[in-house]
C-alpha cells in the first residue's frame, strides 16, 4: 500500500527501512528516503507501521 503518495513510498519499503537499517523513528527514516517532506499527510501513518514493525520484529527475537 502507498503511504506516501508524493513520493510513491510504500509500507513495505519503510517495514524494510527498519528491519535493515534500523530506524525507530521519523527522523531515522528521513535520512534512508525522502518521505513526509512534501505534504505531510503519510507521517503519522509512517510511525505508526515503523512502531509495528519495530514490535513484530522483537517478538520474534530469541531471549536469553
Amino acid at each position: 500500500m502507498f503511504v506516501c503518495m508524493c513520493f510513491g513510498i510504500t509500507d513495505k519499503q519503510i517495514k524494510t527501512a527498519v528491519e535493515t537499517h534500523g530506524v525507530g523513528n521519523m527522523r531515522d527514516l528521513k535520512k534512508v528516503m525522502a518521505l513526509g517532506g512534501q505534504c505531510g499527510k503519510c507521517v503519522e501513518l509512517a510511525q505508526t507501521i515503523i512502531d509495528d514493525t519495530i514490535i513484530d520484529e522483537s517478538l520474534f527475537k530469541e531471549v536469553g
